[in-house]
């Protein structure tokens, strides 16, 4: 990438590809710099320093993910909306595991508020609309599904499920079977059970 070339979008977009050959935690400001072949000097112009261009790389990935689940949610409600969203996740974390590591960033509340994750959970709670889920129910199902796409994911990537049968995408399949199920019978809360 020539000098001249570089803006903030550019260097957030190579710092993106950089996240997925080496990894999110891997990237700096010189590693950067090492890519583009300029001096990290050069960069400070254009991104404050390491932490602002991997907050810059998470709100790209976060970007990226909502426009896809977007697309894939539109028409589709119930079980077919939970698999796609499902999928766009494991899809995303599987083409791009960098920026999926990357959009797992913590973010200050400011950042978090004016970001795309905004719009994961809106897509989200309109998929639970299909469940009849009221507050706090919908809430826990929002944490709920979250944390199985992202637990499912992050141990798949990390090789969790090389070493066994059945295949990794029967588990998935049965998974979002399960979650499909426990959705539709959605326990009534149990007041003498909140340990």
């Amino acid at each position: 990438m020539a000098r001249a070339g570089l803006t903030p979008e550019r260097l957030t977009r190579e710092g993106a590809k950089l996240a997925d050959e080496i990894g999110f935690d891997q990237v700096t400001a010189s590693a950067l710099a090492r890519r583009c072949d300029v001096r990290v000097a050069s960069l400070y112009s254009h991104v404050r320093n390491s932490r602002d261009l991997r907050t810059r790389i998470a709100l790209l990935a976060l970007e990226e993910m909502a426009d896809r689940a977007a697309d894939a949610l539109a028409g589709r409600s119930g079980k077919d909306a939970l698999v796609a969203l499902a999928n766009v996740y494991r899809d995303y974390a599987r083409e791009h595991p960098g920026r999926y590591a990357a959009a797992q960033l913590r973010l200050d509340p400011e950042t978090a508020a004016a970001s795309a994750g905004v719009r994961h959970a809106r897509m989200t709670r309109a998929l639970l609309r299909g469940y009849d889920l009221d507050e706090p129910d919908q809430t826990h199902a929002v944490r709920l599904l979250g944390s199985v796409f992202h637990g499912y994911v992050a141990t798949e990537l990390g090789g969790g499920f090389d070493h066994s049968e059945p295949d990794s995408q029967e588990s998935w399949s049965r998974t979002l079977d399960a979650l499909d199920h426990l959705l539709r019978t959605w326990p009534a809360p149990n007041e003498t059970n909140h340990g």
